[in-house]
């Protein structure tokens, strides 16, 4: 299954100018307390009991720490019917070395 990829300037462009998109974090809370964007947390592991708690026709971009979580995301999403959902190409640490700086790598 081929998985649709957002670039992190892309993903800020499109957040600096208001679009609607939920930044679904796939990373456990542990990470998520040391370094996040403002993401709903919903770890990989407990995605298939809770994608429920998710508005399918809503936008959704998948976060973690360097893509391969987000991807299966997008992949899970996608077989429960989600269409318009992608992942954070590179993860969080693309967005810390192209966007912000500050965000903290580990």
């Amino acid at each position: 299954m081929s998985v649709p990829e957002i670039q992190a300037e892309e993903l800020k462009h499109r957040l600096d100018k208001g679009d609607k998109l939920l930044l679904l974090d796939v990373r456990d809370e542990y990470e998520y307390e040391i370094s996040n964007i403002g993401g709903h947390l919903i770890p990989l592991a407990e995605l298939p009991k809770r994608f429920t708690e998710l508005n399918a026709r809503q936008e959704i971009v998948a976060v973690c720490k360097m893509g391969p979580r987000g991807v299966k995301a997008v992949e899970f999403l996608k077989k429960h019917g989600f269409q318009k959902v992608s992942n954070l190409s590179g993860g969080i640490h693309a967005w810390s070395d192209r966007v912000d700086r500050k965000v903290r790598k580990y």
